[in-house]
């Protein structure tokens, strides 16, 4: 389907570009949302009548945007969740998890303007796009850690998941070690005294004789 933009849409084009897109995203997305029209006859016509109009509105949403853009730019969230030993969430970090995060903190976003390109579905650092306009985008990260303590060392770089690995492989180490010792060998027996001879005897028998 051909649709004329009616604001900038990211790997589409700009405001009046004429583009070809998949009929179902125009119909369920780009159409019911108003950032598009259908391209025919009329539709350009309309959009050339009020281009000034559209061009102006988009201008005065991105200074809002612009402005509030420091009010959430940087920010960095906390959400603890229940993993896996290896770091496997019992579930995901959904959008609404970050914008009630993010909103907590005082930003101020909505659903729609979270980009998460993947579902987050492990402990760590996440860097997430925050669309406040088509045409401004600032990041925030979000901290998923099973406890506050794992949250502040992942927000000093550190990956708690290998940490705790190579504390295991450590003490496993260790312990061998002191196998290794003698805490885990069992003590040499000793050789058992030789049998006297039948010579021996006989001498003896003879001495008492």
């Amino acid at each position: 389907m051909e649709i004329i933009l009616l604001e900038r849409i990211e790997k589409l084009g700009t405001i009046g570009d004429v583009v070809t897109v998949k009929d179902g995203y125009a119909r369920n997305f780009l159409l019911p949302n108003k950032k598009a029209l259908r391209a025919n006859e009329a539709n350009r016509k309309v959009f050339e009548a009020n281009r000034s109009k559209i061009e102006a509105d988009n201008a005065a949403r991105r200074s809002e945007a612009e402005g509030h853009a420091g009010n959430v730019e940087g920010k960095s969230v906390v959400l603890i969740r229940a993993s896996s030993n290896s770091g496997q969430l019992y579930g995901s970090v959904s959008v609404r998890d970050i914008v009630d995060a993010l909103n907590a903190d005082g930003a101020g976003v909505s659903k729609s303007m979270i980009v998460l390109e993947r579902p987050i579905k492990t402990i760590g650092v996440f860097d997430v796009k925050v669309a406040l306009h088509p045409e401004v985008t600032v990041m925030v990260k979000v901290n998923v850690a099973r406890s506050p303590d794992e949250a502040d060392q992942q927000a000093k770089g550190v990956d708690v998941i290998a940490a705790m690995f190579e504390d295991e492989a450590a003490e496993a180490a260790a312990a061998a070690g002191d196998f290794e010792a003698g805490n885990g060998e069992e003590p040499e027996a000793e050789a058992p005294a030789p049998a006297a001879s039948a010579a021996d005897a006989n001498a003896d028998e003879g001495e008492e004789a």
